[in-house]
């Protein structure tokens, strides 16, 4: 006998502590990829902002310098003009000095009158190339501009294709922390349902004997009758045992589901569509809503945690089946449990 005892007591292991230090090390672990994620979301907002600033003076500057080589150009284009029209000034000129030399030769006569044109028409010449040249002196440096002005274009772009390098970085690493922010969302969603899954094979297990608590979905189902008497929101002490039985189930849960996971069971209310009309009930909505809370309130007394439980009431407008039999009526008047996220 002694020796049994002995056996029994070395197969008890205790895994508690091993658990806690693994939920602990989990939560720690989250805490930290969440604050991360939160400084790198802040740096990331910064550079995209200290960005936008020098995209925005890049692109006025970029305005005022193509606004300097329009007028660059419109004055390039006048000088051109100007010079078109003295060359043609000029050979004009030149014509008009062969001509009167033709007549200087023909007409030795008039040579001094001759001569004299010949001299006025050299100043005007003279003056004209002086024109000119002042004008090719103005293009030359109007070019000059005009290539500064292209290399400092060059320079903005280069600087801005940088930037929109930069920015594209930032915008591939804020699109990898939100695939690994929607990873860890999705792993949270599929250890919910795991837990929901184990919660469901529990309450099977522990209700099993009730043909009227049954699976609807992925809801459980009691209905009505099971813990109220006929038009009245007070649980009968049969529903006390089954409600006993749940509150039970759901502290196992609250104790394994990890605290970073929101869950909460909602107690949904569900009425037939019959009217009822009383002082305290003055319509389905009132009877649903009082049977969906004092479902709660019974299993906060029995220690579930308050901010794990919802009640809603839906009254006669959702019903499980159409029909006007006491068998339909009986089958919609029920309250139903769901374990979802908060």
């Amino acid at each position: 006998m002694a020796l049994a005892r002995s056996r029994r007591r070395a197969a008890q292991v205790d895994y508690w502590p091993g658990f806690v230090d693994a939920m602990s090390t989990l939560l720690l672990v989250i805490i930290f990829l969440l604050s991360m994620f939160v400084l790198a979301q802040y740096f990331l907002s910064q550079e995209v902002t200290n960005k936008d600033t020098v995209l925005n003076r890049l692109n006025n500057q970029i305005a005022e310098l193509t606004e300097l080589l329009s007028l660059a150009r419109a004055d390039k284009r006048d000088l051109q003009s100007s010079i078109a029209t003295l060359t043609a000034s000029l050979a004009a000129a030149e014509g008009e000095r062969g001509r009167l030399q033709g007549l200087l030769d023909a007409k030795a006569g008039a040579a001094d009158a001759a001569s004299g044109e010949v001299v006025t028409l050299s100043g005007t010449l003279d003056e004209q190339k002086r024109i000119s040249a002042q004008a090719l002196a103005q293009v030359e440096l109007l070019n000059q501009q005009i290539a500064a002005l292209r290399r400092q274009i060059g320079a903005l772009e280069a600087a801005l294709e940088a930037s929109e390098s930069r920015d594209r970085e930032s915008q591939t690493k804020i699109a990898d922390l939100g695939r690994r922010l929607n990873v860890a969302l999705a792993q949270r969603v599929q250890e919910l349902a795991r837990y929901r899954s184990d919660f469901f094979g529990r309450l099977r297990e522990i209700l099993s004997q009730r043909s009227d608590i049954r699976v609807v979905g992925d809801r459980f189902v009691f209905q009505s009758e099971v813990l109220f008497p006929a038009g009245t929101d007070a649980i009968n002490p049969g529903g006390k045992a089954e409600l006993d039985k749940l509150a039970d189930a759901l502290k196992e849960l609250e104790a394994q589901i990890p605290s970073e996971i929101a869950w909460v069971l909602r107690v949904d209310g569900h009425t037939d569509k019959r009217p009822i009309n009383s002082d305290r009930f003055p319509s389905n909505w009132e009877l649903s809503s009082a049977r969906a809370t004092a479902v709660v309130k019974y299993l906060i007394d029995r220690g579930v945690s308050p901010n794990r439980l919802v009640a809603a009431g839906f009254g006669e407008f959702q019903p499980l089946e159409d029909g006007d039999s006491e068998e339909i009526y009986g089958r919609n008047r029920r309250i139903e449990l769901k374990l979802t996220e908060r």
